[in-house]
């Protein structure tokens, strides 16, 4: 059987293991798992988190897609329940075997329950809380830097506000790795972002677990930050030990790391959206007939 003609609406990935692995997943979707972060690849970035929404369109180009894959997932550094709120996940048609896989993989929203299961939060996030004031004054860095709480089991500082983003990442950068030290955390990097969690689980270690768990002989990630680099290296993994692998850029021109590993990249959330979208429409119109792009 010759090479079959990617649909034109599906865009073609730029290596050999993406092309292989979205031929994998066209060809056999109901053994792939679709995963996504949410900030920045499902929902735009916004200068206040607390008002980022999912993309008008995400829930049903993920809602089309859900029903024709084994296993869709979303993994975010989000508290479960406020991806979920945030995304208008919950109750929505096609969405009914969706997880949410919250604070890198610590906590878990599944669609079937509507229920989220987390472990204790780490007690050293309260106590690093309770010290920035102190740390951003000494740093010099109060002026457009904010701090917010997630739930328990982080805390972040956001710069986007601040006169020049990026030097203001910087300046804190060490104060804030001491202060994850002394209270057993480590900081996740971010889009002019600095986040102090409990090590021991990132994206990675979550999509691996969750592979593990689903039995995906396919798995596409989808993802846009630094924290996505994890999920990426695990996909790398899972490659490496035979499965199949897409790895998909939500592109921006705020961090560019994940473009030059990306076998396929989007403009972001809006580019995220139309590639469900197509990936879905070519699975409800070609079904299997795509194997070997």
């Amino acid at each position: 059987m010759g090479s079959p003609t990617l649909p034109p609406a599906v865009p073609r990935p730029v290596t050999a293991h993406g092309r292989a692995g979205l031929a994998e997943l066209l060809a056999d979707p109901r053994r792939a798992l679709v995963a996504l972060d949410f900030d920045g690849t499902l929902a735009p970035i916004v200068p206040d988190p607390d008002q980022a929404r999912a993309h008008p369109a995400a829930v049903a180009a993920l809602g089309a897609l859900g029903p024709s894959v084994g296993s869709l997932a979303v993994i975010t550094g989000r508290p479960a329940s406020v991806a979920v709120r945030y995304g208008g996940f919950a109750g929505a048609p096609g969405l009914e075997r969706l997880v949410v896989l919250g604070h890198y993989g610590a906590e878990r929203w599944d669609a079937a329950t509507g229920l989220v299961s987390a472990p204790e939060p780490p007690p050293g996030v309260a106590a690093a809380r309770a010290e920035l004031p102190g740390v951003l004054d000494r740093a010099g860095a109060w002026h457009g830097t904010w701090i917010e709480d997630k739930g328990g089991r982080a805390v972040a500082v956001h710069t986007r506000r601040a006169t020049d983003p990026g030097v203001a990442v910087e300046l804190l950068r060490k104060p804030l790795e001491e202060l994850a030290a002394r209270h057993g955390l480590v900081v996740e990097p971010g889009r002019f972002v600095l986040e102090l969690r409990a090590g021991g689980m990132d994206k990675g270690v979550a999509l691996a677990e969750y592979v593990r768990e689903c039995g995906a002989h396919t798995v596409v990630y989808a993802g846009d930050d630094l924290g996505d680099l994890a999920a990426f290296d695990a996909v790398d993994e899972l490659r490496a030990q035979g499965l199949y692998g897409l790895l998909v850029c939500s592109g921006s021109d705020e961090v560019t790391a994940l473009a030059e590993r990306a076998d396929v990249v989007v403009d972001g959330p809006e580019g995220v959206v139309g590639l469900l979208g197509s990936v879905a429409g070519a699975l409800s119109d070609e079904g299997p007939a795509l194997r070997g792009l």
